[in-house]
């Protein structure tokens, strides 16, 4: 889970996207633990969970994992704030291109007059360029900062609410660990879809979220 950041030159506007388009900090990271290891399972307990082996699990060491790109494609409350912020880092780019062109059109007009005007005018017109130019990156810089912000409260939004829908999804201790994996980004060299539990936690969280815009 991607959005781009404003750079500090007013004039080259353009933004740096958003970790992997996905999760952010919350989903990217290379592993993520459910829980501590499993307790004492009884008979019951200690039995493989749907498309886990009965090897792992005997051994009471059963790892499950999450696919993050699925996870951004069908996770509604990742989708709708990702837009937000889209829209939001738009808005900014959009204003900011707006004052460069501005301040272009400003400077041209001051060449255009330039031999029409006496040295002390045409200093007195550079010098209000400049602090202009000043203003305007300060103002890139300010609204930068405050997109940071907007963007580091997503992220831990997003962990919050992925820690704790698997605490609650893992309350049985059936997984020891729960990894997260990313096509071409990811430290999981093989993986046997018999351990995804992808669509299980895709529709608990979206299950949760529907729960929480209802209140």
């Amino acid at each position: 889970m991607y959005l781009r950041r404003l750079k500090n030159p007013p004039n080259n506007m353009r933004t740096k996207q958003i970790v992997k388009s996905g999760l952010l900090a919350a989903f990217a990271a290379g592993t993520f633990m459910a829980c501590q290891q499993p307790a004492k399972q009884n008979t019951e307990s200690s039995a493989p969970a749907a498309g886990t082996s009965a090897s792992a699990a005997s051994n009471g060491l059963v790892i499950a994992y999450v696919d993050i790109d699925t996870v951004e494609a069908y996770y509604n409350y990742f989708k709708q704030k990702k837009t937000e912020l889209e829209t939001n880092q738009q808005a900014i780019e959009n204003e900011l291109q707006a004052n460069v062109r501005a301040l272009q059109n400003e400077a041209a007009d001051f060449q255009r007059k330039a031999n029409t005007m006496t040295q002390s005018e045409g200093e007195a017109a550079q010098r209000t360029l400049y602090q202009k130019q000043q203003q305007l990156e300060g103002k890139a810089q300010n609204m930068r900062a405050k997109y940071a912000e907007q963007e580091n409260k997503f992220n831990e939004e997003l962990q919050k609410r992925l820690n704790d829908f698997l605490e609650k999804f893992n309350s049985d201790k059936r997984y020891a660990y729960i990894m997260s994996y990313r096509t071409g980004a990811s430290n999981i060299l093989y993986k046997d879809k018999k351990y995804d539990i992808t669509p299980e936690v895709i529709k608990g969280l979206n299950e949760a979220n529907a729960t929480e815009e209802k209140k």
